[in-house]
């Protein structure tokens, strides 16, 4: 696990390199776009007539989904659902037209999505397409869809995704921004701004590594009798709660959950006391003073407050106990960063427990049967 999440700097480059049909100026600090700035595969027409997408995920796939749910809301336009493929196959929604349906799965043979894939080709009417999004190339997956794109994280050994997960993250990026671009949904600029720092995020991983590692190695020391964690984000972060949380969960075997900051005082509140740990993802940002009040409710509750935060100013000192620091970022491309600490927070407290992290009881790489 440790191994793979120091390649994750590498895997968004790859993927950059094959999505991007874009060079870098060497006299500018910017971009310059040839034609259609991305290459996924997709003809631009293979979003017509398209007005809403629909997901069907399970586990990390799921939660990059939602990430990828953001995206194409907020800066493609394009009405998106994320649907639990385990749920999706007793219950589906109704069928509906003009719909492009996407299976997300990295090995591209989890028996959940497939079989909810399975259920939407029986249903399906008007304009309906699907896609999939995998890192195994001749998947079950590939043969249920119109297209793929493949994700290009290569072998991922240990059981808890890590580098497969950011590889989703940076197709989701890539597809949105492709699919904005066909729309005409950003501007010239603002495309250019968000391409110009993805390109930047490789270095920026490493710097984490580099900067947080032996920091979160201390830190996990005092989750060695951790019994309850609770972490809190918003906006385009919540997703990154959830898959943070299912990291402890999967590698340490810590109850951790994760919540949105808003929600989280409408009831969850309550279980706070001085032996909860709270992490609360802080990115300057749109919601930014929403989460640090947040975050000064929960330290009121007698909690460890550890921050994931790309500033390290007194007010931000003042309200956390502890402070996992990120390379400043557009809020829009944090997610790619603010998961890689807590990846090494569950690694490092699975460590100390002296567990075997890159098998953990119970699970399987692929759940390919029910």
């Amino acid at each position: 696990m440790l191994k793979e999440i120091h390649e994750q700097s590498e895997v968004v480059r790859t993927c950059l390199e094959a999505f991007s049909e874009i060079r870098f100026n060497d006299q500018q600090p910017r971009l310059e776009l040839t034609q259609q700035p991305l290459n996924l595969g997709l003809s631009s027409n293979f979003y017509d007539g398209i007005d809403q997408i629909k997901i069907l995920a399970c586990g990390s796939s799921l939660h990059a989904s939602l990430v990828g749910k953001y995206l194409l809301e907020q800066v493609a336009k394009v009405p998106t659902s994320v649907h639990y493929a385990s749920e999706f196959r007793d219950a589906p929604s109704p069928a509906t037209p003009n719909t492009l349906i996407v299976g997300v799965t990295q090995s591209g043979e989890t028996a959940d999505t497939l079989a909810a894939l399975e259920i939407e080709k029986q249903h399906c009417s008007g304009e309906t397409r699907f896609l999939g999004i995998t890192n195994q190339a001749g998947s079950s997956l590939e043969k249920l869809v119109d297209r793929t794109i493949h994700t290009l994280a290569g072998s991922e050994v240990a059981i808890a995704a890590t580098k497969t997960f950011v590889a989703q993250l940076i197709a989701f990026y890539c597809w949105a921004l492709d699919v904005a671009y066909c729309r005409q949904t950003l501007s010239s600029d603002r495309l250019h701004q968000i391409l110009t720092e993805l390109h930047r995020i490789p270095e920026q991983i490493d710097l984490i590594l580099q900067s947080q590692k032996h920091v979160i190695e201390q830190l996990a020391k005092d989750f060695t009798h951790t019994q309850n964690c609770i972490i809190l984000g918003r906006g385009i972060n919540f997703p990154i709660t959830l898959e943070a949380a299912l990291k402890l969960k999967e590698t340490s075997y810590i109850h951790a959950t994760g919540y949105h900051a808003g929600e989280f005082l409408h009831g969850p509140i309550a279980m706070l006391d001085s032996s909860v740990t709270v992490v609360a993802i802080a990115m300057p940002g749109v919601v930014y003073e929403k989460i640090l009040a947040n975050a000064q409710k929960a330290k009121a509750r007698g909690v460890q407050l550890i921050g994931v935060t790309s500033t390290n100013n007194p007010e931000i000192t003042g309200i956390f106990d502890r402070v996992l620091t990120v390379p400043e970022v557009d809020e829009l491309l944090s997610p790619i960063l603010t998961v890689i600490p807590l990846q090494l927070l569950a690694y490092y407290a699975a460590v100390h427990r002296g567990l075997d992290v890159d098998r953990p009881r119970n699970l399987t790489k692929t759940l390919a049967v029910d």
